[in-house]
């Protein structure tokens, strides 16, 4: 299994207000890398309090920290080439779609998957299937809320229910969740 994970934090309710970002590699089946980069937001100075309470990211966090068009060739360079993997897809796919577009940076091909849709495949009697809760199912230890951590977890929690699903190929993977897996 080759996948990157990504989650993003949001400075307000506009999708092109990242204010991080957090990407887990995976090669193999096996975490290579995580890294996180805290973004200063085309709304900067300002964050909504709501967002701050969620994240704990605060203005002066991001004051010296680049725009996305800064590190996006970095970010790409970590995905090029692989599936990506969020938990609820729809928001941080709708992230970066928002913040390529407002930088005028060209949307590349790239299909995505949501590990809740893994989840729900993979243990169907649970109740919740937010990242939380399945991180304490599976007793695996996080600081929620922040892009990397978030970003770790989804990667373990995808690679569980690979295992589970007895999915060992990205060719698998697009064979078993194809109605599930989309377009950026």
């Amino acid at each position: 299994m080759d996948f990157c994970a990504i989650d993003f934090e949001t400075a307000t309710n506009d999708r092109s207000s990242a204010c991080e970002v957090g990407i887990c590699v995976v090669e193999d089946s096996k975490i290579i890398e995580t890294k996180t980069w805290l973004i200063k937001p085309p709304s900067f100075p300002y964050f909504s309090q709501y967002n701050i309470d969620v994240h704990g990211i605060l203005p002066e966090d991001v004051k010296d920290s680049p725009t996305f068009d800064e590190i996006w060739y970095e970010i790409q360079d970590m995905m090029y080439g692989t599936l990506m993997i969020a938990h609820n897809a729809s928001f941080d796919a709708g992230v970066l779609r928002a913040c390529l577009n407002h930088y005028g940076i060209f949307t590349p091909k790239i299909d995505y998957l949501c590990s809740i849709q893994l989840a729900k495949k993979s243990w169907n009697y649970l109740p919740k299937y937010g990242l939380k809760h399945l991180a304490e199912y599976h007793q695996i230890k996080f600081k929620h809320h922040r892009a990397g951590a978030d970003a770790e977890v989804c990667a373990k929690i995808s690679l569980l229910a690979f295992e589970k699903l007895f999915i060992t190929s990205n060719e698998e993977v697009s064979d078993y969740m194809k109605l599930k897996i989309k377009k950026l």
